[in-house]
């Protein structure tokens, strides 16, 4: 943009003095498209006559029939000259319908909305981010009150059902009540379907309306200018917050786009008058929103998930782990924007922090202590467990030995035959001293322990004996062993007679 001075002063130069236009943007300092278009030189080029073309002829045929019909395309005004003589190409004729073709404009009135009246909702996607190792789209609920323009804002990770509940819940939060209508595009979160009139609505958008008593009504097929306060807005979004706009995280992003909507986006001067600022005119139009709900609609997503073997359950592509005891079970999966929680009917099993990232091990250390107790318990009821248990050196012993080449199962056997014999205290004692000799092995733990004297007699424990297991004793009757007292005092009175 050039001042009137100066552009007066390029046209006496090129006029009156006729400077051509390179020496007058040299002597003014200025770009020579400046100077042509001070001396409005395309008007002249634009005046020029068409030159004559194989089109000519066919000009006023064109002319009627657009007029008639404009929406004919191209292509078919193109087979109706064909057949009547034309010969040229239809890129020629694309330009003479595009010229020729008349243009309508539909005329629009201004919407007057009362306070509290309408307030008019969208989506807007700001291309993607890269979480960890995933790749998200970054998207910004939009929703602006029709008549003070006051406006909220939240970026989201997606365009799920459930983050476009939750940007409802936040701004009714903020503004303290709600209009009365909403009005929305034909979004799949809003419209599931429609046919002429009829309209199907999602149902969890209808239970949000139902707990905010607020009417949804969507916008025609095509005719985005019903909603245009929310389309400037984001327009408004686009080019005063997010050109050249820096975060780090969702959470830096939303905290910066809040505080431009108070500082900036609401002191602006409102549209309904300069006298107020969308602050002032939001302000006014407050008292007049439908009363806030006594409690917020719930926005959490609800999903049945099952871990057949791990201690984990899969959602969004991150693993959450869950007690032990409940894996196999069907359980209750409640994730918000920042948590996920898991539910076994009423009762919470787990609560973790929601990651963004893909592929991700979400770990209670807990859980991992529980099944590494669990494994504990299973390791102890084999015989290297109960070894390892009893004497805690056998582990260090019989990983030499298998280094050495030893079979691990015979020298485990062998070591269990002289705990069995010798007992705990005195195996450990031989165990840490073949490992001070140098020689791992049962045989020198063995020979070891024989050259310890036994205090004590061992106990013998044949309850694990595989034959004394199949021992079948049947009971006797007492009057045989009576019998066999009486045989026996019989013989030593017989001995004593002889005598």
């Amino acid at each position: 943009m050039i001042d009137p001075e100066t552009r007066a002063q390029i046209r006496r130069y090129f006029y009156a003095e006729h400077w051509k236009v390179g020496t007058i943007a040299t002597e003014l300092d200025v770009h020579p498209d400046t100077v042509r278009n001070a001396i409005e030189s395309e008007r002249f080029k634009n005046m020029q006559p068409l030159r004559a073309s194989v089109v000519d002829p066919y000009i006023d045929f064109i002319r009627q029939t657009l007029e008639q019909h404009p929406q004919l395309c191209a292509t078919r005004v193109y087979q109706m000259v064909h057949d009547r003589g034309y010969n040229g190409s239809v890129v020629q004729l694309r330009r003479a319908v595009a010229r020729l073709r008349p243009q309508k404009r539909e005329p629009f009135l201004q919407l007057q909305t009362f306070p509290g009246e309408q307030g008019q909702v969208d989506w807007a996607h700001f291309g993607h981010v890269m979480v960890g190792r995933a790749r998200r789209a970054l998207s910004c609920f939009v929703i602006t009150l029709s008549y003070s323009r006051a406006l909220y804002l939240e970026f989201f990770f997606d365009q799920t059902m459930e983050n476009f509940l939750r940007g409802h819940v936040h701004a009714f939060e903020f503004w303290s009540g709600q209009p009365r209508v909403l009005l929305y595009d034909n979004l799949k979160s809003a419209v599931l379907e429609r046919r002429g009139n009829q309209i199907l609505f999602h149902p969890r958008l209808l239970e949000l309306s139902g707990h905010y008593h607020f009417a949804p009504r969507p916008c025609q097929v095509r005719s985005g200018n019903q909603k245009g306060r929310v389309e400037r807005a984001i327009r408004y979004v686009r080019d005063s917050f997010w050109a050249g706009r820096a975060f780090t995280t969702l959470a830096e992003c939303n905290r910066q786009a809040l505080h431009w909507r108070d500082q900036v986006a609401h002191q602006r001067r409102w549209p309904g008058g300069d006298h107020l600022t969308v602050a002032e005119a939001f302000a006014e139009e407050q008292p007049r929103l439908l009363p806030p709900a006594l409690h917020p609609f719930p926005t959490d997503r609800i999903e049945t998930v099952r871990s057949h073997k791990t201690i984990y359950v899969r959602f969004d592509l991150n693993d959450y782990s869950i007690p032990p005891e409940a894996v196999g079970r069907q359980l209750t999966l409640v994730a918000s924007d920042t948590i996920v929680r898991i539910l076994d009917g009423s009762i919470e099993l787990a609560r973790h922090t929601r990651t963004w990232d893909r592929h991700q091990l979400v770990l209670d250390p807990a859980h991992q202590d529980a099944v590494l107790k669990t494994k504990r318990k299973a390791f102890h009821s084999t015989p290297g467990g109960r070894l390892e248990q009893m004497a805690p050196e056998s582990r260090a012993l019989l990983d030499l030995a298998f280094a050495q080449g030893e079979s691990a199962g015979a020298q485990t056997s062998h070591l269990m035959k002289l705990l069995e014999q010798y007992g705990a205290s005195a195996l450990r004692r031989a165990i840490a001293e073949a490992l001070e000799r140098g020689t791992p092995r049962a045989s020198s733990v063995a020979f070891l322990l024989s050259r310890q004297p036994r205090s004590t007699p061992m106990a013998l424990d044949l309850s694990r004996h595989p034959q004394a297991q199949s021992v079948d004793v049947r009971p006797h009757d007492l009057a045989t062993y009576d019998e066999l007292a009486r045989t026996q005092n019989n013989i030593k009175d017989d001995d004593n007679d002889e005598r």
